[in-house]
This record gives structure tokens, C-alpha cells and sequence, in this order.
């Protein structure tokens, strides 16, 4: 078991109802209006039991992050495979759309990776098991709980997993620089798409820019020299899902 954080974050998780929870706790004092209201509503009609407790016992178990007076224990985060995304898509009776990320580490870059992922209607994500950041409380936070309602696949392996996404019709897009890159907007990622993303810094590992079948880049016009792997990520998942019509728009 493992304590989420955040008044969103819990209340995605348990409007998800993809983990197995085991309580709530809020903060004594904490006004229950508002979004906490919603969190206090979900937890009832989930049967989760609702406890009360001191703000430090919080600070302990959110090890000092702004919890907002709410922590929800639940189990641990319910990881899929490759198959299951390519389900997913094939349920929707789309062609797979999925965002690979190759060994990012920084927590809020995940996070709003995996915040734009949702938001768009990915299939899924990719992500590997070591050297990587997985799908912690903080990951949680920082998406704002939108993880909970991803399929997210934690591989072994990143570069045979991509393989077997090019053995299913799924082009892959490496997103960086390069003689080779093709500007984003004239590349086409309409069909069965994974974009893959490199890490702050390193960017794409050689293995895995190899294993792309092109390379995407944005056009830059300030004097800054490139974008954070969150901020250009997002971006071209924006320009996936233009791509594809903005299939499912609300």
C-alpha cells in the first residue's frame, strides 16, 4: 500500500477505481467544500472507510509534500502490457496512438507528459521498468491523478517493446534533433503512431533513435536552445491528435 496526495490526484484515483483502496484521511480542520467535497462523495460511493488525523501524521506519510489535507491509501499502481494498449485501441476501433517514454526521470516532466497523454486520448503509454521514474505518488501529483485513467505499460526492454509496437502498424516517431528530423508539422502521424520521447539532457539513447522510423523536431525561433522533454512532448502530442482529426473531442 502506498499514500496518494493532493485533493485531485485522490479524487482521480478513486474515480478511476482501479486500486484497491483502504481508507481516506484528512487533515483535522480541513474545510470540506469544494473539490474535498468530491473527494469526501467518491470515497462514499467506492464503500472507502474516511479517517481524521492530524496534519503532521499527513506531513509524515506525504514525506513533506503539500498533501492539501487529504491522503488516500491504496494499493499499488496497476501497470498493463503492451497488449493491453493495443486492445484498448482496438476497442475504440482507432489506429494505436502512444507516447513512449525512454528514461525520464524528472517527476514533473512525467507527470505532465502523462497529464497531455490523457488529455488527448492516448491508447497508452510506454515506459521502462529500471532507470526510469514508474508511476509513484509523486507521479500521481504531478499529473494531477490523470494517470489513474492511463494504461500504462512497464517494460523490461524499451527498444524490443518498440519493436513489437512496429510489428503491430505502429510507426514510431522519435522526437529530436538532427540532419534527419523532419519539421513535426510536415511529418505524417495521422496512422498508428508512437512518439517517442528521450530524457532531460540526453535525449534520445542511440538503440532506441535507431529502432524510430523518423525523427520530429519543432522549429525554434528565440534564443533559447531546445524545449524541456515536458514542454515539447506535449506539443507534438497536441499535433498527433490534431493529425488524427482531434478524434473524440468533447
Amino acid at each position: 500500500m502506498e499514500f496518494l496526495y493532493g485533493r485531485r490526484p485522490v479524487y482521480e484515483a478513486l474515480r478511476a477505481a482501479r486500486r484497491e483502496f483502504r481508507r481516506v484521511i484528512i487533515a483535522e480542520g480541513s474545510e470540506r467544500g469544494g473539490t474535498m467535497a468530491e473527494v469526501i462523495a467518491a470515497a462514499e460511493a467506492q464503500g472507502v472507510r474516511i479517517d481524521t488525523q492530524k496534519r503532521q501524521w499527513l506531513d509524515q506519510r506525504a514525506n513533506g509534500a503539500n498533501h492539501q489535507g487529504v491522503l488516500l491509501e491504496a494499493g499499488d499502481y496497476p501497470y498493463a502490457g503492451l497488449t493491453d494498449v493495443l486492445e484498448r485501441a482496438a476497442g475504440r476501433g482507432e489506429p494505436p496512438f502512444v507516447l513512449i517514454l525512454d528514461l525520464i526521470q524528472d517527476v514533473q516532466n512525467v507527470g505532465t507528459l502523462l497529464r497531455t497523454a490523457e488529455a488527448v486520448g492516448v491508447h497508452g503509454v510506454v515506459i521502462q521498468e529500471r532507470r526510469a521514474a514508474g508511476i509513484t505518488p509523486a507521479v500521481v501529483s504531478a499529473s494531477s491523478g490523470a494517470v489513474e485513467h492511463l494504461v500504462v505499460a512497464q517494460v523490461t526492454n524499451l527498444v524490443r517493446a518498440m519493436g513489437e509496437l512496429k510489428e503491430n502498424d505502429v510507426w514510431l516517431a522519435g522526437l529530436d534533433l538532427g540532419a534527419d528530423a523532419i519539421r513535426y508539422d510536415l511529418a505524417d502521424l495521422s496512422g498508428g503512431l508512437g512518439l517517442v520521447v528521450g530524457s532531460e539532457g540526453e535525449g534520445l539513447r542511440r538503440l532506441v533513435r535507431e529502432t524510430c522510423d523518423f525523427i520530429i523536431y519543432l522549429p525554434m525561433r528565440g534564443s533559447v536552445a531546445s524545449l524541456n522533454a515536458a514542454t515539447a512532448g506535449s506539443v507534438a502530442l497536441f499535433a498527433a491528435w490534431q493529425a488524427r482529426g482531434f478524434a473524440g473531442e468533447r
